[in-house]
């Protein structure tokens, strides 16, 4: 477990491996553990870096702001701090916006940029997500007993076909979160549109998505493939929001393919 101290706070983070440097994003209401097994599989050939965003998992709670425009902000941070002048940047979900966002706004941190299940278009999020960013639906789900925990079981019976695993790893990283970070972060996320931008983007571009995603509408692989310059674009026809999860081999096998053609 190591971390760093920000202006903002302390950024926890974890890595492993020897080689050039990896970063890796987490999701909304997740935690660097959703990259337990690729930091495993890139340990071979790369040092990765995953980091929790301010408000999540064992980082610091007490900003006031949990933008996506404050994580990116906080990645480019943590690889100044960390001498890392440049690498690829992963990232699941809104951890997938808030990379390419850091490619379009700080270009040369970025070697080459691989999103999974990530929104390009904010509007892309499911109807419950959208509603867990209004702060009377944010403070009801933490004031009501049990509300949050059901309306978590309710989404982990069809996001990924690791309901119970998904959901172990939903709760524990939930109970990390404040209520401002949780509604703040995801209310953020769905007034982001970078559909306008993507054609800037300097650097390769994958994106992977789960044609069974209920929590981001797996059309942003369309809106990607229609915006990025030359996209690689993967469709996991029986994965869901977690493809990691859903299909670990065919999922890691086009991941690392991409990194390792595009350094």
């Amino acid at each position: 477990m190591s971390s760093i101290v920000t202006n903002q706070g302390v950024v926890h983070y974890e890595v492993s491996g020897r080689g050039k440097p990896v970063i890796l994003l987490h999701g909304w209401l997740g935690s660097w553990g959703y990259w337990a097994e690729t930091m495993s599989r890139l340990q071979s050939s790369y040092r990765a870096y995953a980091l929790d965003f301010w408000g999540f998992g064992d980082s610091g709670k007490r900003q006031d702001s949990f933008l996506v425009s404050d994580f990116v902000a906080l990645v480019d941070e943590f690889m100044e701090r960390l001498g890392i002048e440049a690498a690829p940047v992963i990232g699941h979900s809104m951890g997938g916006t808030v990379a390419l966002s850091l490619a379009l706004t700080h270009p040369r941190r970025v070697r080459q940029v691989a999103v999974i299940g990530s929104p390009i278009d904010g509007r892309s999020l499911s109807f419950w997500l959208k509603l867990a960013g209004e702060p009377w639906a944010a403070h009801l789900l933490w004031k009501v007993p049990f509300a949050l925990p059901t309306f978590l079981r309710a989404f982990s019976l069809r996001a990924t076909k690791e309901s119970q695993r998904w959901y172990q790893m939903v709760t524990k990283d939930a109970s990390d979160t404040t209520v401002d970070s949780f509604f703040s972060s995801i209310r953020s996320l769905h007034h982001t549109n970078l559909t306008d931008k993507m054609a800037n983007i300097p650097v390769p571009v994958m994106g992977i998505y789960g044609a069974k995603d209920i929590i981001v509408n797996p059309n942003q692989a369309d809106v990607m493939e229609a915006t990025a310059p030359h996209p690689h674009v993967v469709r996991l026809p029986n994965s869901g929001h977690f493809p990691m999860l859903d299909e670990p081999d065919i999922f890691h096998h086009h991941l690392l393919s991409f990194v390792y053609h595009n350094v």
